[in-house]
């Protein structure tokens, strides 16, 4: 395989559907079987989903932003635990670690148990983000890729790579096959933020863009495709 150890980064909105918001079960279950394929493969795959179909809080301007954060810290919860159950369906073992403290219904996440769980090849999903508020997921994805010393980061998104400009509203916009992080960032492109993209950068952490609309997308780069935008430290 190309890659031993994946950090696969989805959104909370994957899970959502038509609907944009809440759970689509059609959604779980294709993603449930996906990282099932995954897990076939013999790669040790950690994953980490956001909480974007269930809440936003950054965008209330009414709401105190640490619990705003805080809130969105439980959506991640509840997406984490929702796919985690779908894939334990397949057979596959598999384990909730959160970075805030729910001992009744996930563990409490240990670096070095992190680790000896992806060495028995037991699939892990990171909840709550960093723990911390004023942190993306995309950060709590690139801090776990790095303790976990991930060999990529994969990103599902939307669209199928890294643009110049933004695809939906500039029919001229041109994917990148390959830029650096660092390009990324002093162009302000639109991939990861500014902490998550640091983290990659200094932990020597590819990052590979690609569309998830196509979930077998997935199995493909694992296998060795060039799909979407390789980020490169």
């Amino acid at each position: 395989m190309r890659y031993k150890r994946v950090m696969l980064k989805l959104s909370g909105e994957a899970l959502a559907g038509e609907n944009k918001y809440g759970i689509d079960d059609s959604k779980v279950q294709t993603l449930a079987k996906m990282i099932a394929e995954i897990y076939k493969l013999g790669i040790e795959l950690a994953v980490v989903i956001g909480g974007g179909n269930y809440w936003r809080g950054r965008t209330n301007p009414h709401m105190d932003r640490v619990t705003a954060d805080q809130i969105g810290m439980l959506a991640t919860t509840m997406n984490a635990m929702t796919v985690a159950d779908a894939v334990g369906k397949l057979n596959v073992e598999c384990r909730v670690l959160n970075a805030i403290s729910m001992p009744t219904i996930s563990e409490p996440y240990i670096q070095k148990k992190a680790v000896r769980y992806l060495e028995n090849k037991i699939v892990l999903f990171f909840a709550g983000g960093t723990g911390s508020p004023f942190f993306s997921t995309d950060s709590g994805a690139a801090l776990r890729a790095a303790e976990i010393n991930a060999d990529v980061m994969l990103k599902a998104t939307q669209v199928d790579g890294v643009y110049d400009k933004d695809p939906n509203e500039f029919p001229d916009a041109r994917r990148y096959t390959e830029i650096s992080l660092r390009d990324v960032m002093s162009q302000g492109l639109a991939v990861v933020d500014a902490t998550a993209a640091a983290l990659c950068n200094d932990n020597n952490i590819p990052l590979i863009v690609f569309s998830i609309k196509d979930p077998n997308n997935v199995i493909r780069i694992l296998k060795g495709e060039n799909l979407g935008t390789l980020v490169l430290p």
